[in-house]
């Protein structure tokens, strides 16, 4: 599995909180989801990458490194 460069929240999200239970560590609700600056993406890449599969709205995406 190729590593977490960036994280971004596409417009629609709901504000269901999902993305902030499953990693409180880089996700945050501010009216609407937002990644936290500097967050420690490659140590949370499991609960990243679960945040983004349980979005009701599939509004994180994922940016992956490239190469292997």
């Amino acid at each position: 599995m190729k590593k977490i460069k960036s994280v971004s929240i596409d417009p629609g999200c709901v504000s269901c909180c999902t993305c902030q239970i499953a990693c409180p560590e880089v996700f945050e609700i501010q009216g609407t989801a937002h990644v936290k600056q500097n967050a420690p993406l490659e140590k949370h890449e499991t609960n990243i990458r679960q945040a983004a599969s349980l979005c009701p709205v599939n509004v994180i995406q994922i940016h992956e490194e490239e190469g292997c």
